[in-house]
Parts: structure tokens; C-alpha cells; sequence
């Protein structure tokens, strides 16, 4: 069974190529905030040293509705010494959303992560992000990319993936790069109809994947993953 009413993605790119800041717009933007609310940048950078170094450290994972179908996004670490965060999180994902900066193109970490999610095969919706950059570089970069999916041994409908021109700082994207972007509607409509969803019995027992431990001093650790099988439900205590 294919749930068509969800979607699991996960933001991929090199280390400050603008994932929590896209993350911060397609929240903003799929309704999560009330219209009064206060808000801050890079909201999905919770931890202390993250705030302090300004990357982010740990996946963390939150999620929009949009069209009556809920988007949970995972946020991953771009910097390599966080390899790991990022291979444990894209097993609970159908799908990545790969970021590449318009002016440096694709960098080490990219080639990382992406090869990572091409062998899990999971579908590639390429961002080609901060586009408003006086120094961006859309033709050189498309070309990079394409280079390294084929370097990659991507499968002919990986080579196919959907490519989007961002920028997350002011929350627009388009399919076409000759054309100004007004907000990130391309984006949430491509993510809809190019990435599956999560496919599962719900009928079975549970089966539970645990990618990451988080901590709330109400209830204690809890644990994060994606289930593979069966239902979960909560249980009122006496």
C-alpha cells in the first residue's frame, strides 16, 4: 500500500549552501507559523553549538501540509565530519532534495551525500539554490551537476530529475531560470508529483526503524524513525 496523502524527503547539499534557510521558507510558507507570530532564522538549528558555529550538526526533521498532503522534511548536516547523521537519516526518507549553490556549484560534501541517495535509489530534485547571487553561474552549474550524476552511475530516470532555480533567503523557486520566482509553489508541487510516498502494510505488526534520540523534559528520550510496518498509537495512562 502507497500512501498518497504523505511524503518523506530529506534536504542534501554541502555545508552552507542554504538548507535551513530553504527549510525556514517552505515553512513559512506551508502555513506552520500563525500570520502574527514571531519567527526566527534557521529555526531547524536548535542545538547550542549549531547556533554558535552556524552549521548544522544533528538531522532534524519537521513537516509542512500542503494540498491536504503532509511533507515531513528531514534538515541534514552538510559538513563531513557529520557523515554519518546523514547516511542514518536518508533510510527513512523516499527521496532527497539536493541543494547546490549557484555560484560554487557542486563541492565535496555534494558528492558525498548524493551518491549516499543514489544508492538507495531514491528520486533527485535538484535545487540549484541562491541564484540571486551577483557572482551565480546557471548554465556551468547545470552542466557540474549533470557531470556528477553520471560520474555517480545515476540510473537513466535519476539523470532525468527535475531541477529548480532557488533562493531560499527570499523564499522563491522556478522550473525556469529566465523566469522570477514569487514564492516556492513550484517546489512544494514538484516534491507532490515527482516523489513517491512511503510504502507499507499497515495492517502488520509494528516494525519501527530508529535513525536518531532526542530528549523532552516532559516525557523523557524519545526515539525517531520511520515505520516500515503496522501502526502506532498512543496509550492513555490511568
Amino acid at each position: 500500500m502507497i500512501r498518497q496523502d504523505l511524503r518523506n524527503i530529506a534536504i542534501i547539499a554541502h555545508v552552507d549552501h542554504g538548507k535551513t534557510t530553504l527549510v525556514d521558507g517552505l515553512l513559512k510558507q506551508g502555513g506552520a507559523y500563525r500570520e502574527n507570530q514571531a519567527t526566527t532564522d534557521r529555526v531547524m538549528d536548535s542545538n547550542t553549538l549549531e547556533r554558535e558555529r552556524g552549521i548544522t550538526i544533528l538531522a532534524k526533521n519537521t513537516s509542512v501540509v500542503y494540498k491536504d498532503v503532509k511533507i515531513n522534511i528531514v534538515d541534514t548536516p552538510g559538513h563531513a565530519d557529520f557523515g554519518g547523521e546523514v547516511e542514518r537519516i536518508l533510510k527513512m526518507v523516499n527521496g532527497v532534495l539536493l541543494l547546490v549553490d549557484a555560484a560554487e556549484g557542486p563541492m565535496p560534501q555534494t558528492r558525498f551525500v548524493l551518491q549516499r541517495a543514489l544508492e538507495l535509489n531514491h528520486r533527485v530534485i535538484v535545487c540549484i539554490n541562491k541564484i540571486d547571487k551577483p557572482d551565480a553561474r546557471l548554465g556551468e552549474v547545470e552542466d557540474e551537476i549533470l557531470e556528477l550524476l553520471m560520474d555517480l552511475n545515476a540510473t537513466d530516470e535519476q539523470l532525468d530529475s527535475p531541477m529548480l532555480y532557488c533562493s531560499g533567503r527570499a523564499g522563491t523557486a522556478t522550473k525556469d531560470p529566465l523566469e522570477e520566482g514569487t514564492d516556492l509553489t513550484p517546489l512544494f508541487d514538484t516534491i507532490l508529483d515527482y516523489i513517491q510516498g512511503p510504502e507499507g502494510d499497515p495492517e502488520g505488526e509494528l516494525q519501527l526503524l530508529v535513525s536518531s534520540i532526542d530528549y523532552n523534559d516532559y516525557v523523557g528520550r524519545i526515539g525517531i524513525g520511520r515505520i516500515e510496518r503496522g501502526r502506532s498509537r498512543s496509550v492513555r495512562r490511568p
